[in-house]
């Protein structure tokens, strides 16, 4: 069974899951795929692990890169792990690119190419928001696309981490977001 706790954080509310092996979700309110709602599933428990994520998540968000890890328990197909371990490889306020992450795939896996769309689909639906950094992402012209916790969220993610922003942009409405 899954244990949740809450974290208030000052973007908002997150709710953090996990299991005996390590944390499975770290989601923001209203979160596109994971949103939090009453009918989640998971017994509400304090444990060391959620301790050490909320130290992390103070770090993190006093505006300082936390010097250690927490376990995680990443769930999901071994595309998408593959994914979301070259994330956890991004550096805190860097960026990169869902074409950039296709490309370290393809390398890996002695093959020509992979689609940049099939690694949008693996980022957006990380389970482990912030910690498995998933608001790194950007698109290859500088479009500040695809973030599940909302755009709002990424664009204040990047800025905690003194991202420099000055080639990005928010798409307009209509395109993908």
């Amino acid at each position: 069974m899954p244990y949740t706790s809450c974290y208030s954080s000052p973007i908002g509310k997150i709710l953090l899951e996990a299991d005996e092996v390590g944390l499975t979700g770290l989601w923001f309110e209203g979160q596109k795929y994971f949103a939090l709602c009453p009918e989640q599933e998971g017994k509400e428990q304090e444990n060391p692990l959620f301790t050490e994520v909320k130290r992390w998540l103070d770090i993190y968000f006093s505006g300082r890169e936390p010097d250690f890890t927490v376990p995680l328990h990443l769930v999901g197909s071994e595309f998408q792990k593959e994914v979301w371990d070259i994330l956890c490889a991004i550096p805190y306020g860097k960026t990169t690119t869902y074409g950039e992450i296709a490309r370290q795939i393809a390398e890996r896996r002695g093959i020509r190419r992979m689609a940049a769309q099939a690694v949008g689909g693996a980022v957006g639906h990380n389970r482990i928001s912030v910690i498995v950094p998933c608001h790194r992402v950007v698109g290859a012209n500088g479009s500040l696309t695809g973030y599940a916790g909302g755009l709002d969220k990424k664009i204040k993610l990047l800025t905690l981490e003194q991202t420099d922003m000055s080639s990005f942009f928010v798409p307009k409405a209509g395109t993908a977001l």
